[in-house]
C-alpha cells in the first residue's frame, strides 16, 4: 500500500477497508477459503509510516518501494500517493508483475493514462481503479430506480457537489496543500471529474461532449506546515455534459461553497413519472401523484412545504463502506478471476473527461469527448 499516510489512504483504504476485512475474518470465496490481505505500508517518511503502523497495528512498513515490490508475498500494488507520481510508481509495480489497484486519476494526461492501461495489458497483470462512488448506498438506490423504470422518461439530471475548505489562516484546511497547486496535480477538475465520468457513465451513459467553466475562488492558503502559499488550481467548476443519447447533465463542483442540502453531494433526476434526489447514503423520491401544484405568486408567503412531499427510499440490504466493498471485489478478481469491470481503461476515461473539461474552460468552448479505443 503505497502512499497511504494521507487522509484518503489511511482512513478509507487502510482503516475502513483492509483492516475491516481482517476484522471480519477475510473475504469468503467459493470452496470455503478466505482471502486474507496482509498489508505492507510504503512511503517516503519513515516517521509517518512508523506512527501509522503503530496506530493501526500493521506489522510491516518500509520506505523502500523496490524492496516491497521484490517480495513475492506482496501480490497486489495499491497507490494513493500524489497524482504526479502515480504513473511512475505504477509502472514499476507492473514491471514487478504485481496486480494493480490504484486511486484516480490514474495519470495527469489521457495519453499517459491510456499508455498505462496498454502497458499493464501487455504485461498480463490484472488491474483496477478505485471507482467507489457508484457503490455508495444513495447511488445504489438511485441505480435501482433507474433500472426499474421509476422515472419514466428522464427529463433532467443535475449534480451538486462540494463544501467549504478553510484557507488555514484561522481554521486548519481539511485538504492537503497539493490539492490547490497545479504543479502538484491539484484542482477540482482533475480530482473530481474522473469520479463524475464513471458515476454519470454507470448511471446514465457515456459523456460525448462537455462545456466547462473553472475558477480559483480562494487565492491564498496556509499549508500543513504553517506556510502561506498561492493557489493556482481550480477549486470551483461548472459543466454541461452531453450524453450519447442527447441528454444534457448540469454539474456543479466547488470547495468554496457552504452546504444547504442533506449531504455534501446531491444528484437530482427528474422524469415524466417521478423524481429523485440521491446523496452518499440517502435517496428521496417524489412520484407524479405526490407532486404538488405550485402557482407562482411573489406577493404571498409560500403555502407548500416542498420537502414534505418527498419520501425516503428504504435501505433493504446495508452495503457498508464503498471502498471496502470494491476492495473485496478486486481481491476476488485477483485470487479467483471474479469479474471486475473498473480497469485502467475505465480510469483513462476519467482522465480524458478532466483533461477535456480543463481544455473547454481554457478555450471557453464546447469540446467533443471521443470514445477511447
Amino acid at each position: 500500500m503505497n502512499g497511504v499516510t494521507g487522509r484518503e489512504g489511511t482512513h478509507q483504504h487502510l482503516v475502513n477497508s483492509i483492516l475491516k476485512i481482517q476484522e471480519q475474518g477475510g473475504v469468503p470465496v467459493p470452496g470455503g477459503d478466505m482471502l486474507w490481505p496482509d498489508p505492507i505500508l510504503v512511503g517516503r517518511d519513515e516517521k509517518k509510516l512508523s506512527a501509522l503502523a503503530a496506530r493501526t497495528g500493521v506489522k510491516r512498513f518500509t520506505t523502500d518501494l523496490d524492496l516491497a515490490l521484490s517480495d513475492s508475498k506482496n501480490e497486489v500494488f495499491f497507490d494513493s500517493s500524489i497524482t504526479a507520481m502515480r504513473t511512475t510508481f505504477t509502472r514499476r509495480a507492473i514491471d514487478a508483475g504485481k496486480a494493480i489497484y490504484i486511486e484516480k486519476p490514474t495519470a495527469e494526461s489521457t495519453e499517459e493514462a491510456v499508455a498505462l492501461y496498454q502497458y499493464a495489458k501487455s504485461k498480463g497483470v490484472k488491474n483496477g481503479v478505485v471507482q467507489d462512488k457508484v457503490l455508495y448506498p444513495g447511488l445504489v438506490k438511485l441505480k435501482y430506480l433507474i433500472d426499474t423504470g421509476f422515472f419514466g422518461t428522464i427529463t433532467s439530471i443535475r449534480g451538486d457537489f462540494g463544501y467549504w475548505i478553510f484557507d488555514g489562516f484561522h481554521q486548519r484546511c481539511q485538504r492537503g496543500a497539493w490539492n490547490h497547486v497545479v504543479a502538484d496535480g491539484g484542482g477540482m477538475v482533475l480530482d473530481m471529474y474522473p469520479h463524475w465520468a464513471y458515476v454519470i457513465g454507470d448511471l446514465f451513459g457515456d459523456i460525448q461532449g462537455v462545456f466547462t467553466r473553472a475558477t480559483t475562488s480562494t487565492k491564498r492558503r496556509v499549508d500543513e506546515n504553517g506556510r502561506v502559499y498561492d493557489c493556482d488550481a481550480d477549486d470551483t467548476a461548472m459543466s454541461i455534459f452531453e450524453l450519447a443519447n442527447g441528454q444534457l447533465v448540469q454539474w456543479f463542483s466547488s470547495w468554496a461553497v457552504r452546504v444547504h442540502r442533506r449531504d455534501l453531494w446531491a444528484i437530482q433526476v427528474d422524469g415524466t413519472r417521478g423524481s429523485a434526489t440521491a446523496g452518499m447514503t440517502q435517496c428521496h423520491v417524489q412520484s407524479e401523484p405526490q407532486t404538488p401544484r405550485p402557482i407562482w405568486n411573489p406577493d404571498a408567503e409560500p403555502t407548500i412545504d416542498y420537502l414534505a412531499g418527498w419520501s425516503e427510499v428504504p435501505t433493504r440490504e446495508p452495503s457498508g463502506n464503498a471502498n471496502k466493498a470494491q476492495w473485496e471485489l478486486f481481491l476476488k478478481h485477483v485470487a479467483i478471476d471474479a469479474p471486475f469491470r473498473w480497469n485502467l481503461l475505465i480510469g483513462a476515461k476519467g482522465v480524458q473527461l478532466a483533461e477535456l473539461s480543463l481544455r473547454s474552460a481554457a478555450e471557453k468552448k464546447w469540446i467533443d469527448v471521443p470514445p477511447l479505443a
